[in-house]
């Protein structure tokens, strides 16, 4: 008789379920055998997984983190809690601060076996950005409230459909010349799915990870120049980048209606590198893979004639 799963029906609650992250967790957690339980402010935006889970095994629950009853109404049952929250808009502090530090009160009242919480490298309450500020305030409020919950720190995640890679890639199919900002900062991008992998190996595991921080890098420090030159490869074209100066830099990000914000801005230019101080993939087994692994099939569509076009040794558009 197969052994089972330890998440096997057990309810896992996950908070930001249903954006890009949360969609590659979900995967993970439904394959162990988990119930799952989607809690966001848009959940049909995961209806799509519906066909990936067993009868009885997903539902979804509309959730505003920053009223306690709504978030308590999402816990009520949940053997395990997951925060994926993360958002560069609106208040920071009660967003990804104040609102994680009550997920995991009330994870803990609840009788939780683990909690999750998912920050990110650079996160520091002394940074002047509200973004990793309000990272590590959560990370704060959720070490306070439940101990024994795993901090899951990654760098810049990336996937076939992210809105990192696709926002250059959009640029670089369309000009031919183009900025980059921050061009030395170095980023040691991370595949989505290992970062999926390693949470529900924590969830599932809270004797092993629980009160421990991991910063999750992937095997390869690469500059946003780099980054940009690769895209531009794996879709065939000759492109001219011009390195853009700090100030020009932080000018433009202080802009409205600029696809980066000042925050943003800053976080990019301090690079998002492993520090050492913490344990990484390797305690969970897990071996990252890099980005030109993939870059190369998911550029396809981004060239000339999409996969009917020239191989990217071939083309010059």
């Amino acid at each position: 008789m197969a052994r089972k799963h330890p998440l096997n029906e057990k309810l896992v609650t996950v908070f930001g379920g249903s954006g890009f992250l949360g969609n590659y967790v979900a995967q993970a957690l439904l394959e162990r055998g988990a119930r799952l339980r989607i809690a966001s402010r848009n959940p049909e935006k995961s209806f799509s997984l519906k066909p990936l889970a067993n009868l009885g095994q997903l539902q979804f629950a509309r959730c505003d983190i920053t009223n306690e009853r709504s978030v308590a109404a999402a816990i009520s049952g949940a053997d395990v809690v997951v925060n994926l929250v993360g958002s560069f808009e609106g208040n920071l502090k009660k967003i990804m601060g104040e609102a994680a530090g009550t997920m995991a009160r009330l994870a803990s009242e609840e009788g939780a076996d683990a909690f999750v919480q998912v920050s990110a490298i650079g996160a520091d309450i002394e940074s002047e950005t509200g973004y990793a500020s309000a990272k590590a305030l959560g990370e704060n409020l959720v070490r306070e409230a439940f101990p024994k919950a795993t901090i899951i720190r990654p760098s810049i995640i990336f996937g076939k459909d992210d809105n990192f890679l696709n926002m250059f890639a959009q640029l670089i199919q369309l000009f031919p010349v183009l900025p980059v900002f921050g061009p030395d900062a170095r980023l040691q991008c991370v595949f989505v799915d290992d970062v999926a992998e390693a949470i529900a190996r924590a969830a599932a595991e809270p004797e092993s990870h629980g009160g421990k921080t991991y910063e999750l890098g992937g095997p390869e420090t690469l500059t946003m120049m780099d980054i940009n030159r690769r895209i531009a490869d794996a879709q065939g074209r000759k492109r001219r980048f011009i390195p853009m100066p700090d100030a020009a830099s932080s000018t433009f990000a202080a802009l409205p209606l600029t696809p980066m914000s000042t925050d943003q801005w800053s976080l990019l230019k301090q690079g998002s590198v492993a520090s050492g101080d913490y344990p990484g993939f390797e305690k969970f087994g897990i071996d990252p893979k890099p980005l030109g692994l993939f870059l190369d099939k998911w550029m396809v569509r981004y060239r000339k004639h999409g996969r009917f076009g020239a191989s990217p040794l071939g083309a010059a558009s």
